[in-house]
Parts: C-alpha cells; structure tokens; sequence
C-alpha cells in the first residue's frame, strides 16, 4: 500500500489557513495544489478529511469544498473505499498520422498491442460507405487493446478494405498496424479525416480499460486513405484520465468563405 504522503509542514503564511478576505476553502486549495504540483508524485494519497482539517486548523466542510475542487480540476482522483490520490498526469494528444507504437516509442514508453478480434464481417452501412464497399460487402473487423508501460491507454475497433489488404488476419496484428501495411502491401496511409468526441465508457470498454462504466472517454473516428484510396475507417476509444487534446489553431478562414474576417 503506498504510504501516505503529507504536505510540508506550515513555514509560512503561504502555507498557512488565517484569517482574511480570501475564503479558507480557496487558502487550503492553494496550499493543496502547491503540495501536488511540487511534492507528490502521480499515484499518491493524500491525508484524510480529518487529518487535513487538524492540520490547518478548519472545518471538514472547508477541506472537503477545497478538495472537491482540486478533483473537478483534475489534479486529484477520488477511489471509493480508498481515498484521495494525486491524478496521473494526462498525456498530450496531438492530431496526427502516427501509429500507437511509433507514438509511445517517441514519449520514451514501452508500446504493447493485445490482439482481441480479427475476421471477415458485413460492416456497418457508414463504414461501407467511407470505404467504398458495396452493401453488406463483407470487411475485415479488427478490434485491439493498446497498452504503454503495462497500462491500458485504448481499444480500437477498426475496419479494413478486404481489396486492399488481403489476408490482413495472417498478419502480426500485435505490432504497428501501418508498419505492417506499409511491408506487405507497399500501402503507406497519407490523408485521413477525424472527428473527436466525448463518451461514457460502456461496461464492455471500461473493462478492457481497466476503469469504471460511465468513466470519461475521448473518442476518435478516423477514415485513411493510400493515395486517395479509402482503407481504414477505425474507431479508437482512449482514456479521459490519460489523455488531453492538443491542437493548434491559426487564423485562416477556408476559401469557400471568402476570406472575410
């Protein structure tokens, strides 16, 4: 059990709850905050309601209103039956063509990929339409776990134009996806089109996540194509706790606009 880390002992009125115009609840949360961004690592307990409300000398009420918001904030997690803890810091997530593997590689961590289902089935008509497939023209379903470090980041449930990667389930499916289409089928994926949106987690994906049904979820569709040719229409879901969005914005209006501020 990881052992109880407590903030550094008062040295100042910075590190004090007193008297004054700034609520005690905004003075302990500030304290807090300090603590966790400086002191205690990802993963660790903080002192309880009551030993944080003698500590500074304030009502639990004041604790709990200070932590709640540190928890609304992201910064601490709540786990029912066991406490407080510091939250994980969330990776960022840029909008590019990148493979999981080569994207964990580039952040220093160890990639894993767990092969959960690959076969023939009739797709969805959406799906048959991004990839230019016939109705009820079978695809190729893949549906894979995405691990970095040891720890489940994402599913990803994909779908694959049959003419354009023929016999995709003989592949080694557990190593990067577009290393593998590259090799075999000299398909190197150079446009996609993505949406992003937010959704609770299903009690099947929250399983595989190794979190709890209702958890937060960052969701992307993407559609990918080879020199214009449609072959990837994947849904992957990741991690809220893990993951923020990084995207850069500049000012330029599309052409059909007009151009006008």
């Amino acid at each position: 059990m990881p052992q109880t880390v407590t903030p550094a002992t008062p040295a100042s009125t910075t590190d004090r709850v007193v008297d004054g115009p700034t609520p005690k609840h905004a003075q302990l949360r500030e304290i807090l905050r300090r603590a966790i961004e400086r002191e205690l690592p990802p993963g660790s307990p903080i002192p309880s309601e009551r030993d944080l409300a003698e500590r500074y000398q304030v009502s639990r009420l004041t604790v709990r209103s200070a932590i709640g918001k540190l928890v609304e904030e992201g910064l601490l997690t709540r786990a029912r039956g066991k406490g407080t803890f510091t939250a994980t810091r969330r990776m960022e997530l840029q909008l590019y063509l990148m493979s999981f593997t080569d994207d964990m590689r580039r952040r220093g961590l160890t990639p894993a990929t767990e092969l959960l289902h690959c076969g023939s089935e009739a797709p969805p008509p959406e799906t048959a339409g991004a990839l230019g497939l016939a109705p009820r023209q079978p695809a190729y379903r893949l549906v894979r776990r995405r691990r970095a470090d040891g720890v489940p980041l994402a599913v990803e449930r994909g779908w694959y134009h049959p003419r354009r990667v023929p016999g995709l389930p003989d592949l080694d499916l557990t190593s990067s996806l577009y290393d593998q289409l590259a090799q075999h089928y000299d398909l190197r994926l150079d446009h996609a089109r993505q949406t992003v949106r937010s959704e609770a987690a299903d009690r099947e994906t929250a399983r595989l996540l190794g979190i709890r049904a209702g958890d937060p979820l960052l969701v992307f569709r993407r559609v990918s194509s080879a020199s214009g040719v449609p072959v990837e229409d994947m849904t992957s879901w990741y991690r809220g706790d893990r993951y923020e969005v990084t995207m850069q914005l500049d000012r330029t209006v599309p052409a059909e606009h007009g151009g006008n501020p």
